[in-house]
């Protein structure tokens, strides 16, 4: 029989899914099915699927599926020869059993060795399975491996089975070619009906084969069964309603709408792609008396609670007209602008009245009720914790020769916002309506400021505190997060960390870093613990926590195209000041760059070892160099090298101009492979011995003020 390759098609028709799971099952189920496919050599291992889903459906289409896989050569290794013969070469029973159980004669094994030693081997044909046979459990194997958030159960209409899965399931198309393939699961049997848009489209439509499956979705069903596509469409869509209504759909200036569709609005995007078969954007309004509320309420509500998309003009201020993505293509919208209006305003109203209640009180009269927030079981509550952060943030601001007392006074206000009635119902809020409430109390613009700011940043590549107390306070409430976590022994384990430990220290590490902060990293970790010091259950332990830190900054400089190797030179050398680390790394990449580097960076390596292993005679305080016992010429001429080099090294230095400092160090080269070729280092003098390394620590320390040169050997 002659196998044909043939397109696939696997439909699974259900009730609404998740919208927020939808694309990962769409994915999933298409790459599960593929991969069960090309497991029983039923299609080729290059061969891509390609994945449909739609609100109501989960479907793959994979070309050139055989009917049939092809004969494959089997074999199966059996005892060796030592245990399979005896003493008279004949079969023990041991290999009379294994042949059985292949179905075997003795005569049709084979020997060879298995690289150990010579074993008994049996060869056969094992026939290919049929595609009849095998899509069922393929399709079974899939639909088991779905990354389903919840499972529901529900009875078949014979009111006695019972299913599980994700959603209800209520057809199942299996086509292959133009034929179906008989299987059944989940209580369905298979076909070639499918059904397309709840209100404008068909409700049974017959598919012909595989290839024809979207344009019988689209013009029968008026359903986009591609998800891409279904997000391409309503991309297309918002850019176009607010082009012509000249608005923008983001209020970030400077940012192009179709950047902000891949960036900041993205998860919504495909929120509405997986709840909508048929999009089409309208566009709403809402009562402009509501623009008096911070606009910040309003986006999220709108794109959080309603999907909407709401509009800016080109100052970035909010507009009373939002976009509805809607499932539904009619002549006259109006029903159906008018009730997402209905909808939308008791949601704005709720808000409006939240802000109109909060500004009552002041975020200042708020504190005291921080008492009855608990922080964490072991580490007091959110009162104790501010008291904390005020310190913290006092001495980073008093060290950076700032205002202590706005720092004081945001650290003190900042986590007041979390007992206001709107933070309460939009946590994401938390510091931007805390920057509202302080204006409104009379607090100055950079105390209100810096309680916007104390949280940023909130996630990688977000911006970082504009303004010094902003910096002092995130500083402050990083570092006693990171300091009370490690120290209760709550570290985070594998891919688990549950009070976001690692995304605390990367925040710390890019303040100090892109701020240029002239802050030891040591020493913040230190003042942290030391805030923390009348809680019984904290263990100071800077040393570990500064590990776990330089680890995180070990990640984002690797994120950034850093090479491991020029980021163990720098942070060999100062893991603590981090303010001039980019320079350093910028320094080092460029010594490695020059001719010179790979000699030097070897010899720094040697003149290392040389030092580490001298030190178990003369000690880590060997006498200082002697001019005077310098008498072979290539010592002398790399001690005179040396007091050309290393002022004018040190006065690059001394300029931070790093890359300079590197560069002078590279006239060493010459006089630093002379001394190796002809000086005997481990001299049977004595003092020539401890006089030459002494003069080797003073090169080695020269040439490591930026990096460490030894680690960039190769």
């Amino acid at each position: 029989m002659n196998a044909l390759a043939l397109p696939l098609l696997v439909e699974l028709f259900t009730e609404e899914l998740p919208p927020r799971a939808l694309r990962a099952l769409g994915d999933a189920f298409a790459a599960c099915v593929a991969d069960g496919l090309r497991t029983r050599g039923l299609a080729l291992q290059h061969t891509q699927p390609e994945g449909f889903a739609t609100p109501r459906r989960l479907a793959v289409r994979v070309p050139h599926v055989l009917t049939q896989a092809p004969d494959r050569e089997v074999e199966a290794k059996g005892p060796s020869v030592k245990v399979g013969l005896d003493a008279q070469g004949q079969p023990t029973q041991a290999l009379l059993k294994w042949a059985e159980r292949q179905g075997a004669r003795i005569d049709q094994l084979s020997r060879g060795s298995d690289g150990r030693q010579e074993v008994f081997f049996f060869r056969s044909t094992q026939p290919g399975e049929a595609l009849a046979h095998a899509i069922g459990p393929v399709i079974e194997m899939a639909l088991s491996k779905l990354p389903i958030p919840k499972l529901m159960q529900y009875q078949l209409a014979d009111g006695r089975t019972t299913v599980s899965f994700v959603r209800p399931a209520h057809r199942l198309v299996a086509l292959h070619g133009s034929d179906v393939l008989p299987c059944a699961l989940l209580g369905l049997e298979s076909g070639r009906t499918t059904e397309g848009h709840r209100f404008l489209g068909d409700r049974s439509i017959l598919l012909d084969d595989p290839d024809s499956y979207e344009q019988a979705l689209l013009e029968r069903g008026r359903v986009v069964a591609s998800f891409d596509e279904r997000r391409r469409r309503i991309e297309a869509g918002l850019l176009a309603e607010a082009r012509r209504l000249e608005s923008r759909l983001t209020p970030e200036s400077g940012v192009a709408d179709e950047q902000a569709l891949a960036d900041t609005l993205d998860p919504y995007v495909d929120e509405v792609t997986a709840l909508v078969e048929w999009p089409r954007v309208y566009v709403g309004r809402f009562e402009p008396e509501f623009l008096a509320v911070p606009q910040e309420c309003l986006i999220l509500t709108m794109r959080t609670n309603q999907k909407y998309f709401p509009l800016f003009d080109a100052q970035g201020r909010l507009t009373p007209r939002f976009l509805i993505v809607s499932n539904m293509e009619v002549d006259d919208p109006t029903d159906i602008v008018d009730g997402n209006e209905r909808v939308v305003r008791p949601r704005l109203a709720d808000a409006r009245f939240f802000f109109e209640q909060d500004k009552k009180g002041t975020l200042a009269g708020r504190v005291p009720q921080l008492a009855s927030v608990v922080y964490h079981a072991k580490l007091g509550n959110q009162a104790e914790r501010v008291e904390r952060v005020r310190a913290i943030a006092r001495g980073i601001a008093t060290q950076l020769g700032q205002d202590a007392d706005a720092a004081d006074r945001a650290a003190m206000l900042a986590k007041a916002d979390l007992l206001t009635g709107m933070v309460g119902e939009f946590p994401e809020l938390q510091g931007v309506m805390g920057r509202y409430y302080a204006l409104h109390d009379g607090e100055s613009p950079e105390v209100a400021d810096a309680i916007a700011e104390h949280y940023r940043p909130r996630f990688a590549g977000d911006a970082l505190p504009a303004t010094q107390a902003g910096t002092a306070v995130a500083l402050a409430d990083k570092l006693e997060t990171l300091a009370g976590i490690w120290g209760i022994g709550a570290q985070p384990t594998g891919d688990k960390d549950p009070f976001a430990l690692r995304r605390h220290a990367l925040g710390v590490v890019r303040m100090l870093i892109e701020k240029r902060l002239p802050l030891d990293l040591r020493g913040l970790l230190s003042r942290a613990f030391d805030a923390l010091g009348g809680i019984p259950a904290v263990k100071p332990d800077v040393d570990g926590l500064h590990a776990f830190v330089v680890d995180r900054l070990r990640g984002w400089l690797r994120e950034r195209g850093t090479s491991s190797f020029d980021a163990d030179a720098a942070l060999a050398v100062d893991s603590t000041r981090l303010d001039e680390l980019l320079p350093r790394l910028d320094a080092v990449a460029a010594f490695r760059a020059l001719p010179q580097a790979e000699a030097l960076a070897a010899a720094n390596k040697r003149i290392g070892n040389i030092l580490r292993k001298s030190e178990a005679g003369l000690g880590p305080e060997s006498p200082p160099l002697d001019p005077a016992l310098l008498v072979e010429p290539a010592e002398r001429a790399l001690a005179d090298a040396l007091t050309t080099v290393a002022p004018r090294a040190e006065a690059r230095l001394a300029a931070r101009d790093y890359t300079g400092s590197l560069r002078e160090l590279a006239a060493l080269r010459t006089p630093v492979d002379a001394f190796f070729d002809s000086v005997m280092v481990m001299a049977d003098d004595p003092r020539l011995r401890a006089n030459r390394i002494a003069l080797l620590r003073t090169l080695h320390a020269q040439m490591n003020r930026v990096a460490d040169l030894s680690r960039l050997a190769a």
